[in-house]
């Protein structure tokens, strides 16, 4: 090829890379100033400024529930064996559900529903909702700083005093968060606003610290756009014809609540203020059908699961690899190696009744145990 044919080939492709460049970061500029101009004209960080409180920083325990905790009585022995003052308790249950001596064993949880809640589907943007009322309603504490959420079905692998010490430590939020490049649960249409170079994947229990958590509640511009783009592909259904069903898997799948925080941090530039992992251990399998593609489902840990060993080796993990980013994150806390996982999910009732005899959590009265086995 002549000289001049190549330098002119060159010059040509110098110019396509600028060009995608610029209109990368462009776009990037867009999506911010966007969503600035989505919200009120206080800043979100602003709304919640930090203010003077008295006392110790609490642990803020987000409770996301279908109707009761199955699980209270082991909670009951963690927070009996904290200090009062270091925590507060809030629950999101479906709508009319109260916590009292009929629904609840422990009086931990009395009257901690929240006033407004709504009916949460799995899969829908009404889970995203949940969490942020949550985050709403414990935000009017100015004494609460870190921000846990968890299941009905989780439980703690360690005491309160080391819990708290560990999540207090860190000046960070721990939000399991990485790019999702497999799925293609991204739709198109969400761009320019939501960039896909911002799309993120992650686990939904997360821990937050105060500035985090003032983003997430506030938040109406990304969470506007998960509304309209971010569905979950219908179910099979058997009463239709195979035809139909091969039609509806065929729609785009998106699963908001395992996407949205993640990527609505990422679109605010905090992912450098992120512990990118969770805090909650959970175990998958695989399954298959038909008709539908392979599915991962956590594991419940039952009885014979929850053994000394078994949890020993949870709490031996000290690291997590993210293969779509050929990452792999050693869990730290302050800057020091540490265990990676506080909390387990998803626990049966006998298998959180072992945890309680084993004395995972701290001394309990022996009474419970025997009122729970008649």
């Amino acid at each position: 090829m002549p000289k001049r044919k190549l330098s002119s080939v060159r010059h040509r492709m110098w110019w396509g890379v600028k060009l995608v460049v610029s209109l990368s970061i462009i776009i990037s500029i867009f999506s911010i100033i966007w969503i600035q101009s989505q919200t009120s004209s206080t800043s979100p960080l602003q709304k919640y400024s930090p203010t003077p409180f008295s006392g110790n920083p609490k642990i803020a325990f987000l409770f996301l529930a279908k109707s009761n905790l199955p699980l209270d009585f082991l909670w009951d022995t963690f927070f009996q064996n904290g200090d009062g003052s270091n925590f507060s308790i809030h629950i999101h249950s479906r709508p009319g559900f109260v916590f009292d001596e009929s629904t609840t064993r422990s009086a931990f949880f009395y009257g901690r529903q929240l006033r407004k809640t709504v009916q949460v589907v799995w899969g829908e943007s009404s889970m995203i909702q949940a969490e942020r009322l949550l985050l709403e309603a414990a935000l009017e504490d100015p004494a609460n700083q870190r921000f846990i959420l968890l299941s009905e079905s989780c439980v703690p692998l360690y005491n309160f005093s080391y819990i708290y010490n560990y999540v207090m430590s860190s000046p960070k939020s721990f939000v399991d968060s990485f790019l999702d490049t497999k799925e293609g649960r991204y739709n198109p249409k969400m761009s320019p606003k939501i960039p896909k170079d911002r799309w993120r994947k992650g686990s939904q229990w997360i821990t937050l610290v105060r500035k985090h958590a003032v983003v997430v509640a506030n938040d109406d511009a990304i969470l506007s756009i998960f509304k309209r783009y971010c569905k979950r592909r219908p179910d099979v259904d058997l009463k239709v014809k195979r035809k139909q069903n091969m039609l509806m898997q065929k729609q785009h799948n998106c699963i908001p609540d395992e996407h949205y925080l993640q990527t609505l941090l990422a679109m605010w530039e905090l992912e450098h203020e992120l512990e990118r992992r969770t805090l909650t251990f959970t175990s998958w399998n695989q399954t298959a059908n038909n008709i539908a593609k392979q599915r991962w489902h956590p594991v419940t840990f039952e009885y014979s699961d929850a053994s000394l060993q078994h949890i020993k080796e949870i709490k031996g993990i000290n690291h997590v690899y993210y293969e779509t980013e050929y990452r792999t994150e050693w869990c730290h806390r302050n800057g020091t190696l540490a265990p990676c996982f506080l909390f387990a999910r998803k626990f049966s009732r006998g298998a959180a009744m072992r945890l309680l005899s084993e004395g995972l959590v701290g001394p309990f009265d022996a009474a419970v145990l025997l009122s729970l086995a008649s």
